[in-house]
């Protein structure tokens, strides 16, 4: 242990520190900025990128907790982080530019997939990560309303611009089906006319360069699935359940379908998990409690987080405001906090198994 560092030491302390993205040190990745040391105060300046936003904090907080461990004769350790640019590769046959790519599923309908869907990628946006929200539900599109967006995309160059929502200083393209049929009018397709149709959102729409693709998949396990699977490399799959035990029957069902297109399991979120009085702060378990957490356990997979039946969420998923959601203290650590474990995963997941540098597309 080094009782007064030189840059050196701290460098060294830091070697092996991986990048949440990349899992690589970031040392080795051209990261570790800048290192200022005095004998009172350790500065240090670290780039990470913005797929990995949402864990800014908690890097920052883990360096900080590895310095003072390593330097406990320097009474201030001060930890900034700045943005560091990795562009995404291109996917797939189609193209896409983007570094992940999340599909949210669920085994049966109105258990509020699409409501932790739009949540989800609100939330990575709101962290500064570049997202984009694919609503991929052809036979009930709800993403549009649950937004607040309406209107039919424009084309250019024989390219779709998707609609844009306001989130956190910048703008998160979505793109859905809702956009293209008039409201009221059903969608009756079969299988090829769903994989052209999807295969089309992904290819010829103008996403831009992306952190995150998120995609509210369609109840059930129909085809959507198995043609994304073929289209491009999906990161994983996040599954939306309530705790009772046919969502749970049918959530299992989802869970079996991913893992047969050879779809990673990144986790299960319980929707509807308790409901509190507001009047008398008393606790309710509607739907019966902890059923997605107990399944995730057996099913060795892991378990992102809870979210309450709360009022004030219906009524902004009614308005078209499900963005205010976060704006809510008693709906914003839920959200957060399912982010979180999300993106978290993802970087345990490359600390482990450093994956290989994007190639270019020849």
């Amino acid at each position: 242990m080094t009782a007064v560092p030189d840059q050196a030491a701290v460098r060294a302390a830091l070697a092996d520190f991986p990048d949440p993205e990349s899992g690589r040190p970031l040392a080795e990745m051209g990261q570790l900025a800048a290192v200022d040391v005095t004998p009172t105060v350790i500065r240090v300046t670290v780039g990470l990128t913005t797929h990995s936003g949402i864990l800014w904090k908690q890097v920052r907080g883990r360096i900080e907790e590895r310095l003072r461990a390593r330097f406990p004769a320097t009474p201030t350790v001060e930890v900034t982080v700045i943005p560091h640019d990795r562009p995404p590769g291109k996917l797939g046959q189609i193209g896409l530019e983007a570094k992940s790519v999340i599909a949210v599923g669920s085994g049966k309908g109105g258990v509020g997939k699409s409501t932790i869907a739009a949540s989800i990628a609100i939330g990575l946006a709101r962290a500064g990560s570049r997202v984009g929200l694919l609503d991929a539900d052809v036979y009930g599109p709800s993403v549009p309303h649950l937004l607040g967006l309406a209107g039919r995309p424009q084309i250019e160059n024989g390219k779709i611009v998707p609609m844009r929502l306001a989130v956190g200083g910048g703008s998160m393209p979505v793109m859905s089906m809702g956009f293209l049929v008039p409201p009221g009018e059903a969608v009756v397709w079969r299988g090829p006319m769903l994989h052209g149709a999807i295969s089309q959102m992904l290819r010829d729409t103008l996403w831009g360069p992306l952190d995150y693709l998120v995609i509210d998949m369609p109840p059930g396990t129909g085809d959507i699935a198995l043609t994304l699977s073929q289209v491009l490399p999906l990161t994983g799959a996040v599954v939306v359940c309530t705790p009772q035990d046919v969502a749970l029957l049918d959530a299992t069902k989802a869970i079996a379908m991913f893992r047969k297109v050879n779809i990673p399991i990144l986790g299960m979120v319980e929707n509807m998990s308790f409901f509190v009085c507001p009047d008398t702060l008393k606790r309710y378990d509607i739907f019966g409690t902890g059923g997605a957490k107990r399944t995730a356990k057996e099913l060795d997979i892991p378990f992102l987080g809870e979210v309450p039946i709360q009022i004030q969420i219906r009524e902004h998923g009614d308005a078209g405001k499900t963005a205010a959601n976060y704006d809510d203290p008693a709906a914003r650590p839920y959200l957060e906090a399912i982010c979180e474990r999300l993106v978290g995963g993802l970087a345990a997941a490359n600390a482990a198994r450093p994956p290989l540098p994007s190639l270019p597309v020849l």
